[in-house]
């Protein structure tokens, strides 16, 4: 299993980059959401990958961040009749914390502007993941959206954690509250969710 490609940045094209690692060149396919955070060819570049085996084919799928391939396996794995090339698709069109909203909120008009997204495969998506993504997908589009003030950021961090952790979304809000009246508006994020941890 290839899990990244750590090296130089030979060629970048919207839709695959080659990446030369050691002297041996990787081609691998990517989202425009990744294109638009690549260094300039002849840079050093690490791309996380999903690698792909079909009988005809062995092909390796590349992504800036560790959110696009999340994305990325979430779709393929769990939604029928989505595949690699439409999940780049999808990615392309939206990125990781829109699209993670839109299904969490059930948004099937958004999702089925993407190209090559339908109103039947955006209500499948909806419907396969809006229980993997759940509540928190809603909070974090909400507050990409809305800039918030480092302090309203670093509950929001904190409550996705908890929630992540298993929290349901009111306990979690109400946890992170108490612990910062408790630790005061200097504690970080991680001292936050320990002081949950800790009462929960």
């Amino acid at each position: 299993m290839i899990t990244f490609l750590q090296g130089k940045l030979v060629e970048s094209l919207p839709t695959q980059v080659i990446v030369d690692v050691n002297g041996l060149g990787y081609e691998a396919l990517i989202p425009l959401s990744s294109f638009d955070k690549l260094p300039p060819p002849g840079q050093p570049v690490k791309l996380l990958t999903q690698l792909i085996v079909r009988e005809d084919a062995h092909t390796l799928y590349g992504f800036m961040s560790a959110a696009e391939r999340d994305l990325f396996r979430l779709l393929i794995n769990n939604v029928s009749g989505i595949g690699p090339k439409t999940a780049l698709n999808i990615l392309s069109g939206m990125n990781a914390i829109t699209f993670r909203g839109a299904v969490a909120n059930g948004d099937v008009k958004a999702l089925s502007q993407i190209s090559g997204v339908g109103k039947k495969t955006a209500e499948r998506i909806v419907v396969e993941l809006r229980d993997k993504i759940g509540a928190a997908g809603a909070l974090e589009a909400a507050s990409a959206k809305h800039a918030l003030s480092p302090d309203d950021q670093k509950t929001n961090d904190a409550t996705l954690a908890l929630m992540a952790l298993g929290f349901k979304q009111i306990e979690a809000h109400d946890a992170v509250h108490a612990a910062q009246t408790m630790l005061g508006s200097s504690a970080t994020v991680e001292q936050l969710v320990r002081a949950c941890l800790k009462k929960g």
